[in-house]
């Protein structure tokens, strides 16, 4: 539908930008994801080097946009963009400013973000129109049951009838004697 491949596109184009930008020029985004750095890297089991994981974010965004502008596999890419936005939506925190104008403007920054986050996650479970994966296992379910019930109920037709064959040629065999 076009309406969901404009939306992806328009979803898409922060991180595709965002992505290019964070990877050309990472000493920008440096000071204010180290704190971020600082406090999940040890926990999270990840290098101490902020540029690194700055970089890594940025292409991780880059790929992720770039996919759902593309509107390849779109579920997963917003799904990957969710996870890459996590770390950059805690790189605003407005809580700590002292500046009432910089608390405003990371405020903004937070909720635009969390904003995105949202949008990403009806991108993420959009099945356009089809079926989800829960939907579909439970009728595979039942199609599997319906299919068990099916081989048991021909399966004691079956003997049924072997059972009345077997009495017709008892029968058969009986009376050729006789």
């Amino acid at each position: 539908m076009l309406i969901r491949r404009l939306a992806r596109l328009a979803l898409a184009g922060i991180f595709i930008s965002g992505g290019l930008d964070s990877l050309k020029h990472p000493q920008s985004k440096k000071a204010m994801a180290e704190p971020v750095v600082q406090r999940l890297a040890g926990p999270l089991g990840l290098p101490q080097d902020t540029e690194l994981l700055v970089r890594a974010n940025a292409a991780t965004m880059l790929a992720g946009g770039s996919l759902l502008a593309l509107g390849h596999l779109p579920r997963l890419a917003s799904t990957v963009l969710v996870g890459a936005m996590i770390p950059t939506t805690a790189t605003h925190d407005f809580w700590a400013q002292t500046d009432p104008a910089e608390k405003k403007k990371q405020r903004t920054q937070f909720l635009k973000n969390v904003a995105i986050i949202g949008g990403l996650t009806l991108a993420a479970l959009d099945t356009e129109g089809k079926p989800g994966l829960t939907y579909r296992a439970k009728l595979a379910g039942r199609s599997a049951d319906r299919t068990v019930s099916t081989t048991r109920r021909e399966a004691r037709h079956a003997a049924r009838a072997a059972r009345r064959e077997a009495r017709l040629a008892a029968a058969h065999a009986k009376h050729a004697f006789s």
